[in-house]
């Protein structure tokens, strides 16, 4: 297998050409995203870039204060992207999300890293970064969706809940049902991604395996099985994580909606 084709500035200029196309696309059907797309593209390219100078000098300083502060940067920026994306001003939410989120993760991670992988040390960049980043990305769409539903729903379903209220349910028992589908919803998406995986997409643990050019006859073990379990590892990480950041954010959030007198809040 041939070796990496790197990548210098002038092909990620050319690469430049394929958002420019998208752009002309959106302009010439009056989509209307062209702002959109060309301030997603500069931020593509600037955070990339900055993520890969931090990264290498975290992982080069293999630091127990380094990793966690990225670590921390990493989750602050999810839980406020998740934040936004729940139309309803709540307050308070932004710490409920990175709260979520922090305890999910964390678990998820103290287990693999101390059952699964066994590092020499447990906070070894190498492994707990970009494990920590894929738990993260995940659970922050999770969030959102359940969060967003879970909002949406018990704001539409006043008088239903208040119904549930006068006839002695408790505020939990009242948005049971609208905990239980939120959390279906953030969920579901992972579902699909476990009952589609390796079939319809190569993951991404195989993708890059196959475009950096394993040399096969050089390599003492089989990389794209090495490739395979990683990604079931992931997988099941980021099952956990979202299954349990849904439940805790929905949790945490059903109390922003009554008072202590178990009152709705409207």
């Amino acid at each position: 297998m041939s070796e990496l084709i790197k990548l210098d500035f002038l092909d990620l200029a050319i690469a430049s050409g394929l958002m420019v196309i998208a752009i002309g696309l959106s302009i010439w059907q009056k989509i209307g995203l062209e702002l959109n797309l060309t301030l997603a593209t500069v931020r593509t390219i600037l955070q990339l870039v900055v993520l890969g100078y931090i990264l290498d000098f975290v992982l080069a300083l293999n630091n127990l204060w380094g990793v966690l502060a990225i670590l921390a940067v990493m989750l602050t920026l999810a839980a406020i992207v998740a934040k936004n994306r729940i139309s309803q001003k709540i307050p308070g939410v932004l710490p409920l999300v990175w709260g979520s989120m922090l305890v999910s993760t964390a678990f998820t991670l103290i287990y693999t890293s101390f059952l699964i992988i066994q590092p020499d040390r447990w906070f070894q960049a190498q492994y707990v970064v970009p494990l920590a980043g894929f738990v993260l990305g995940n659970a922050m769409n999770a969030a959102a969706i359940a969060g967003e539903r879970f909002v949406s729903t018990i704001n539409a379903s006043h008088t239903e809940i208040e119904t549930h209220l006068s006839l002695g349910a408790t505020p939990q028992q009242a948005i049971k049902q609208y905990k239980k589908d939120s959390i279906r919803a953030g969920f579901l998406p992972t579902i699909n991604q476990m009952m589609i995986i390796g079939m319809v997409t190569i993951p991404e643990f195989m993708s890059g395996l196959i475009i950096s050019g394993v040399d096969y006859d050089k390599t003492p073990f089989q990389p794209a099985s090495e490739a395979a379990s990683y990604q079931i590892l992931l997988m099941f990480m980021v099952a956990l994580s979202n299954l349990l950041t849904t439940i805790l954010l929905t949790s945490t959030l059903s109390r922003q909606f009554f008072n202590k007198q178990a009152q709705l809040i409207k």
